[in-house]
């Protein structure tokens, strides 16, 4: 196992995404923290985050908190005035 350091951040993240990464992180049994590490390092690999079958769940859960976005919409969220 590797030794690594970790900082706190003020992650800012839409609402209806982070209800859906809290659900699939306690799926998983791990911390949202470690959720986004292991996507991020996936990523910059090129590589897939999650099996068949956890990514069946995640379109359950997009489901259950009606998570309405896709990859397509990632550059063009934009935030409400008053959020």
């Amino acid at each position: 196992m590797k030794q690594i350091e970790r900082t706190q951040t003020g992650l800012r993240l839409e609402k209806r995404l982070l209800k859906v990464m809290k659900a699939l992180a306690e799926h998983l049994d791990m911390p949202v923290a470690e959720l986004v590490e292991g996507m991020a390092l996936h990523a910059f690999e090129g590589k897939a985050p999650f099996s068949p079958a956890t990514l069946e769940k995640i379109a359950l859960l997009k489901q259950v908190y009606e998570l309405d976005l896709s990859a397509a919409d990632s550059h063009k969220l934009r935030e409400t005035p008053d959020a």
